[in-house]
């Protein structure tokens, strides 16, 4: 049963384009759908979660983190009773904003565009569903939901002080309402986010040997996990025990979450959506305890995978790739696809041009943009 705070599709506040709405799917299941059909989704296919695309075909991608990051989403939703469409769009699009090469391509983009007003991935999600993706004979984007855009404008909390260039063009003409929290299934999509990677992560690392089961048994949470599958399966065999512990650690954080969702939507009594935006804090959270465990687990990964040195060697590597393919196209427009051509002939100034070449650039895939490198910069 639909919770009297969930979003309902029946009060959305609509398109920024009006549009005759769909016979046989709700807003939000029109949107999702737009999303997943999106060019920028599909190439979330080859763009680096932790590890560049081309290290494995195991490792996780943009795309398989952002389907997992859905599915968390949704179960979530679901024991809530919150709208699970909404959901799982917002859980879907959370990372189309990022560049090829994951984080570290992101800081390098986001350097370069330092005199041209940054490069968030948030906004530049915004930027792909609003303007970048031109399909449709009436409208620029995907025109989206006003419910679905604000879900991935603050999905992570109130949007304050100055704003990313991106967001600030889209929000003069259509207001997010960035200094409110979003609505309660934005806020499971975020948490779910990080349930995932959490998750995930240790997995892609122990698959890189990067540290050692024994290792990961130390771990807060992970300890109690390990020692649950010995004492149910004694002897079992290496690969299964341990997912066996990580299917136990994930279960753990999602029943955390909707734990002490339940209990704060009670203690807070709800009754509209517009309530969950006027609360004054987040509601879809971790207990402090498992916020608490998963800082040290945190920093474990950081230390052992993020910065380990194999990892460090490649970011350096595809960092550089960044920094010479943005100056190239900045000089040579005329090596742009034809399609982008329009928006070079547009342009009034260097940083609109910038801003361009960055659009270009962020929406490459990690292979796309080592080929362009080979192409463009190595063999000239």
């Amino acid at each position: 049963m639909r919770a009297s705070f969930a979003s309902d599709p029946a009060l959305t506040r609509g398109r920024l384009i009006p549009e005759e709405e769909s016979t046989f799917r709700s807003c939000f299941q029109r949107d999702r759908d737009r999303i997943i059909h999106a060019s920028a989704f599909r190439r979330l296919k080859h763009k680096t979660q932790v590890f560049i695309e081309h290290e494995g075909d195991y490792y996780r991608t943009r795309l398989t983190h952002s389907i997992e990051v859905a599915q968390v989403a949704r179960t979530i939703a679901g024991a809530l009773g919150l709208n699970a469409e909404l959901t799982e769009a917002v859980a879907l699009a959370h990372d189309l904003g990022h560049p090829p090469f994951g984080h570290t391509g992101e800081d390098a983009l986001e350097a370069l565009m330092a005199p041209y007003g940054g490069f968030d991935h948030n906004a530049q999600a915004i930027r792909i569903v609003t303007h970048l993706e031109r399909h449709y004979a009436d409208f620029d984007g995907l025109n989206l939901t006003w419910d679905t855009l604000e879900g991935l404008a603050k999905h992570n909390g109130p949007v304050t002080g100055e704003l990313p260039w991106a967001l600030a063009a889209y929000e003069r003409q259509h207001d997010l309402e960035l200094e409110t929290f979003a609505s309660a299934e934005a806020q499971v999509a975020a948490i779910s986010d990080d349930v995932a990677y959490n998750h995930h992560d240790l997995h892609d690392g122990l698959r890189a040997e990067l540290f050692s089961t024994d290792e990961l048994a130390e771990l807060p949470i992970l300890k109690q996990n390990f020692a649950e599958v010995d004492r149910l399966y004694p002897g079992l065999n290496y690969y299964r025990r341990r997912h066996e512990a990580l299917r136990r650690f994930f279960g753990v954080l999602v029943e955390d979450v909707i734990s002490v969702a339940r209990h704060r939507l009670a203690e807070m009594k709800p009754k509209t959506a517009a309530d969950i935006r006027m609360a004054g804090r987040t509601l879809i959270q971790f207990s402090d305890p498992v916020f608490q465990d998963l800082k040290v687990i945190r920093a474990f990964l950081f230390d052992r995978m993020y910065r380990a040195p194999s990892v460090v060697i490649m970011r350096k590597q595809v960092t550089q790739v960044v920094e010479d393919l943005f100056p190239y196209f900045c000089a040579h427009t005329d090596q742009l696809p034809k399609q982008w051509r329009k928006d070079v002939e547009d342009a009034e100034g260097d940083t609109a041009l910038a801003r361009i070449v960055s659009d270009y650039i962020s929406g490459m895939t990690d292979r796309f943009a080592l080929q362009e490198h080979e192409r463009l910069i190595v063999k000239g």
